[in-house]
């Protein structure tokens, strides 16, 4: 590993090890090779250290760190990037699967387009197995040059996964940390968003695990949730009318601190006071893997073809 990677990679983890393996295969495994590993271990405890600490040992561009306590899942999230040193930042999760082009195919997206902040590729939704669950076209606007229209796309449309995208570093410093309110992430992006365009890679190189212990699952409720992003969301001073109003307020927030002219900013207030009023369209900001099943047989990639670590690559 360099001195200085041009990019990290922050993988945040607690109790992962189901499929960390699988998912540091494809990691590790990618074209694109000047990177680092940041792996925060919120105090896990399954296996999840003994695997962290296998891979480390093999591999000198991860570095594992471990938490003495479980901080939450938003902290660690933070925690990783705080930790990064590259000049282009991504997060990982420590359950789902990418392609071997993701990287090579993300950071070349960022050096043709000085203008765009993320970059990120298709996508579809997998099982516990493996298997393609939902595949997913991707209709935001984010790619716009007016930073209201993305603005307003994100209100209004289903929400991808851009937050696992290829992000500059230096934007993700200019904006706010991600809080751990409800749908604390799509505010997040949102902010990130309102300072440049996003680009879509057209090839399907990334693949979003659907578990019965991924975290929006296995805590079905607002309230479980946001205390699983942060354990001090417990107890009477946050009850859920709070957490959704923190969601709104963390849209206006977003549109007052980031660099706009003041007609776009009133163009973003409006978008906003029409997507409360409506209390938004059904579907708005749904999940992939939340919709109708789809046929995989639709899809014609294999994601075995694609993903790095099928090939004999074992840790």
């Amino acid at each position: 590993m360099t001195a200085h990677p041009r990019l990290s990679i922050g993988l945040p983890v607690y109790n992962g090890e189901e499929y960390l393996a699988e998912s540091f295969d494809a990691l590790l495994g990618q074209t694109y090779e000047d990177f680092e590993l940041v792996v925060s271990d919120n105090a896990s405890t399954d296996g999840t250290e003994d695997i962290c600490r296998k891979y480390a040992a093999q591999d000198s561009r991860i570095r594992y760190l471990r938490l003495p306590r479980n901080v939450g899942a938003t902290p660690n999230h933070n925690q990783v990037f705080a930790e990064s040193r590259g000049e282009l930042f991504k997060w990982a999760s420590h359950d789902d699967l990418y392609a071997r082009d993701l990287l090579r195919a993300c950071v070349e997206a960022l050096d043709e387009h000085p203008d765009v902040v993320l970059a990120h590729s298709g996508q579809a939704v997998i099982d516990g197995e493996g298997q393609v669950k939902v595949p997913y076209e991707y209709g935001l606007a984010t790619d716009s040059p007016h930073a209201p229209e993305r603005f307003r796309s994100l209100l209004f449309e289903p929400g991808g996964d851009d937050f696992y995208g290829v992000i500059r570093a230096d934007v993700l410093r200019r904006v706010k940390p991600m809080d751990s309110y409800h749908h604390a992430d799509r505010t997040f992006v949102a902010e990130i968003a309102l300072h440049g365009p996003f680009h879509q890679v057209p090839e399907l190189l990334y693949f979003r695990r659907d578990h019965p212990t991924r975290a929006e699952r296995a805590n079905p409720s607002k309230r479980s949730r946001c205390v699983n992003l942060d354990p001090r969301r417990a107890g009477p001073l946050h009850p859920t009318p709070r957490l959704l109003a923190e969601y709104v307020w963390g849209f206006v927030s977003a549109v007052r601190r980031a660099p706009l002219s003041a007609a776009d900013r009133r163009a973003c207030y409006r978008h906003l006071a029409a997507w409360a009023a409506s209390r938004a369209r059904p579907g708005a900001g749904e999940r992939v893997e939340d919709r109708a099943p789809v046929d995989p047989a639709l899809l014609t990639v294999s994601v075995d073809a694609l993903v790095a670590g099928r090939e004999g690559r074992q840790a």
